[in-house]
């Protein structure tokens, strides 16, 4: 497979996600950084780059000289990763994929159903892969826990249960940080808080191991710091199409939790659980046996989880190999549409804005379940 060109916008020096995305994509070789425009501020950003090795013409100031820059060029980037805060996903992902650019975007996609709608139809109608980095998905052994649910080694899902809780916000004295305020500022985070920024992990994992579709929901949004527009907590109780019933915690006032990302999956004829902060691990159970730890790397896996392990069984490999997980399946996904063998996979489609938008809406009367055509949207 040729080296593909990639660039980079937003995840500057100090970033949080910034590093994980740059080993992650030049991790296996299949990229290159070749261009970034990495910082709001135009000259920040184009030291920062140089410094990471970026050639001085292609140090960009921000995504729009970017854009322009490499638009034309024989050479220019393939992917193009953005990185910036919420409110400028939408923006940044429309222009790219209308110039032609195949574009990993972070969560979430854009802040409102309609955005998201039209960069779906957007990618389609282009034919370049749009896709949402769902990293944690791209652990070794989350993609065995799905193949195993595929292949029916628990049978019918009857219950998933999964949460995103962590206390790293649960300092009301901290609650004006920048690092931290944004968040919850719907001029820069959006209609959601703590849900758009680690709730729909648990919601798209919970879809992603059940091969299944939320179908309807039921949500309690809440803001338990009072300076805070968006909310810090929430509770979603789920049904997807296939009848299986869901739970959702999402939390960043969990003062004691670290990290707080796992998942449990309840089948007729077998469980298992995951969890973030042992991610080489899928603890399993079948119906009326011992309960058994399932290691990445050992035998007998699914060929879904070996493709993507790279080390001997008891290494760890972390979170920026999850995220260089995400980047193989890019590099594979834009070699297929190179060769023109079948269109590639749209990997970002919103499922979260059309399944929660209609509890972020003003004047919300009703507490019920609500079924709604927007939560048709496939993982």
């Amino acid at each position: 497979m040729a080296q593909l060109n990639w660039g980079m916008i937003g995840g500057g020096e100090g970033s949080q996600i910034g590093p994980a995305h740059r080993l992650g994509a030049l991790a296996d070789g299949h990229f290159k950084m070749a261009a970034g425009a990495l910082d709001h501020r135009a000259d920040v950003g184009r030291e920062y780059a140089q410094r990471l090795g970026i050639a001085a013409d292609r140090a960009y100031g921000d995504w729009r000289e970017m854009l322009e820059g490499e638009r034309n060029r024989e050479d220019r980037v393939d992917l193009v990763t953005v990185a910036t805060p919420n409110a400028t996903h939408f923006e940044i992902t429309k222009a790219f994929l209308e110039a032609g650019f195949h574009v990993l975007c972070e969560k979430p996609m854009t802040v409102t159903v309609e955005e998201g709608e039209e960069i779906v139809r957007i990618a389609a109608k282009t034919g370049k892969v749009c896709a949402v980095n769902y990293c944690y998905s791209a652990y070794p052994m989350i993609r065995q826990a799905r193949a195993m649910v595929r292949a029916g080694e628990i049978g019918h899902v009857r219950l998933v249960v999964t949460n995103f809780s962590h206390g790293h916000h649960g300092d009301a004295a901290d609650a004006d940080n920048p690092r931290v305020r944004w968040r919850y500022d719907p001029a820069m985070a959006g209609v959601s808080g703590q849900f758009a920024d680690c709730g729909i992990h648990a919601m798209h994992m919970a879809s992603f191991i059940c091969d299944d579709q939320v179908e309807k929901l039921s949500a309690d949004f809440a803001s338990t710091i009072a300076s805070r527009v968006l909310e810090d907590d929430a509770m979603v109780n789920f049904r997807m199409s296939k009848g299986t019933v869901g739970r959702l915690w999402t939390s960043s006032v969990a003062i004691g939790r670290q990290h707080g990302f796992d998942i449990q999956v309840f089948g007729e004829t077998g469980g298992f659980r995951w969890a973030s902060e042992q991610p080489n691990q899928l603890v399993y159970t079948p119906v009326g046996g011992r309960t058994q730890i399932m290691e990445k790397g050992e035998a007998g896996l699914y060929d879904e989880a070996k493709r993507l392990s790279r080390v001997a069984i008891a290494h760890p490999e972390g979170f920026p190999l999850a995220v260089a997980n995400i980047y193989c399946d890019l590099a594979d996904a834009i070699a297929v549409q190179r060769a023109m063998v079948c269109q590639p996979p749209q990997m970002g489609r919103g499922q979260w804005q059309r399944c929660i938008a209609p509890w972020l809406r003003p004047k919300r009367a009703a507490r019920g379940w609500m079924p709604d055509r927007r939560c048709s949207a496939r993982p």
